[in-house]
């Protein structure tokens, strides 16, 4: 009797129309600034608890003002879980392998072919996300943090409605500052660059007030921050004016105004070998990830295999190696073997992430690259769009088991969550592609400059152009600095 007075318990309210919507409205908002900042910078950001912010300021009023439904955690988690897929759609090639194709070959990625093969990726890493979910969610030793953060930020955000408030209006207020101060530094009043001397200038020194670069030092962290710092003054400050000192080695024109671009041109090649031995080097010495490495070759690692997700990962996988053949002429069989290095590489990765909270995009992008040089050697094409299926779809897998491990600790769906991020990485895809295309019309005049530096792109054509034609590639003067920077990295 007393059962059948109890009331039912409320509908949960997850999967919605207007939380799907707004995760994709969001994602669409926040995809550019990931694009923007990946070829000014190299970096980009998870963006799950601005997403969060964003979705909750807007509708909170709204319900409590007009009426309807309440916005509720599960709805939130549904609407963040959209965007910060959307916006880490650069995983999927956007600022690096894709870049690097379009400047080797010269040739043009039109929009539709762009968004089909980043979406393609990108849909993999989902599917191989979700499958990875179970033993790598499970491990207590892989707390997740940014995935943790965000939950206690939805927990936050829904138990005291204050602090809440007081975090969206410091969000608020921060973009509007950072969006009027650049409006205004781009057609009011630019404000002042301080460049010492000319000598200074040529070299890229100066005093630039970019409050890009502000935030990005403060997400960052001082360590970090001081190690670009230590690389940037070794590189600009020392090795660039001995070599203009040398007038044989890099020639620049007395009169132009940086020397960016022949600089660049050999500083790239100590740069990136530091960078790739230092990758290599650091995957051996992530426990975790020899851990991995160790439960794949022995078999022991505990798949999830069953139902609807095994033909999302078929479709996946299919679409990946179709695209790769019709688009960029990989042959089938190195097409073929980039969807199971994917799974390997992603295992890796969203161990790392796990630990630490930091996607090893770069270091993953190098290990794949190196892996598939002896598949097709002398094919640089090949080498780039088949690291670019195995570690873009590993960056996205990590990225997204955040925003599962989110869902776990809040009660979730996961397979509603896995709907959104197929939802959100689609329009990403549409948009991160269209920003680039809109951007960089002509990447091979326009990347690698000082205006648009794109560090990933030079890593990853400095490798494939290297692993295509040997070590002759690099200039002569250049391969002593080479050998000498793998040794440190």
């Amino acid at each position: 009797m007393d059962n059948a007075r109890r009331p039912p318990p409320p509908i949960r309210r997850e999967l919605t129309l207007r939380a799907l919507l707004t995760g994709i409205a969001i994602g669409a908002l926040l995809t550019p600034t990931n694009v923007y900042a990946g070829l000014k910078i190299g970096w980009s950001f998870n963006l799950s608890i601005t997403a969060l912010l964003i979705g909750y300021a807007f509708w909170r009023p709204i319900t409590h003002t007009f009426g309807g439904a309440a916005w509720d955690r599960y709805e939130s988690n549904i609407s963040q879980t959209a965007a910060s897929s959307a916006a880490s759609i650069i995983s999927g090639g956007l600022v690096a392998p894709i870049p690097a194709y379009l400047i080797l070959t010269g040739e043009t990625l039109h929009l539709v072919p762009m968004t089909a093969w980043v979406f393609s990726v990108s849909f993999l890493g989902v599917w191989v996300a979700w499958f990875l979910r179970g033993p790598l969610l499970s491990d207590p030793r892989l707390p997740f943090p940014v995935g943790v953060a965000t939950a206690e930020t939805i927990r936050d955000i829904f138990e005291r409605g204050r602090e809440a408030l007081l975090r969206c209006w410091a969000l608020g207020a921060s973009l509007l500052f950072a969006a009027g101060f650049t409006l205004l530094d781009a057609w009011v009043m630019t404000m002042p660059r301080l460049v010492p001397t000319r000598r200074l200038e040529q070299l890229t020194f100066g005093f630039d007030p970019s409050l890009l670069m502000l935030g990005f030092g403060a997400i960052i962290g001082l360590r970090t921050g001081l190690s670009l710092l230590l690389g940037a003054v070794l590189a600009w400050g020392v090795l660039a004016p001995a070599l203009l000192a040398t007038e044989q080695v890099v020639v620049v024109d007395a009169e132009a105004a940086t020397a960016f671009s022949p600089l660049v041109e050999w500083l790239i090649w100590p740069g990136v070998s530091l960078m790739v031995a230092a990758s290599a080097a650091s995957i051996l010495r992530w426990p975790s990830a020899r851990r991995t490495l160790a439960a794949l070759t022995a078999g022991t690692f505990p798949w999830r295999a069953s139902g609807w997700p095994v033909l999302g990962l078929l479709v996946a996988a299919v679409l990946t190696i179709g695209l790769q053949i019709a688009l960029f002429d990989v042959f089938w069989a190195a097409a073929v073997l980039a969807v199971p290095m994917a799974f390997v590489l992603a295992a890796v990765a969203a161990r790392v992430v796990g630990e630490t909270g930091i996607a090893p995009i770069g270091a993953i992008g190098k290990v794949a690259q190196l892996s598939f040089a002896a598949t097709a050697p002398g094919h640089a094409t090949t080498n780039l769009m088949t690291a670019n299926v195995a570690g873009g779809a590993a960056g996205q897998c990590a990225d997204l088991l955040n925003d599962l491990k989110t869902g776990t600790l809040i009660g979730a769906s996961a397979w509603r969550q896995a709907l959104a991020q197929c939802g959100g990485i689609l329009t990403g895809s549409v948009v991160g592609s269209a920003v680039f295309v809109y951007m960089i019309p002509r990447p091979a005049e326009q990347l690698l400059s000082a205006e648009w530096p794109a560090p990933a792109v030079a890593v990853w054509k400095a490798v494939a152009e290297t692993l295509a034609l040997g070590f002759d590639s690099v200039p002569a003067s250049a391969r002593a600095a080479v050998l000498v920077a793998a040794v440190i990295g």
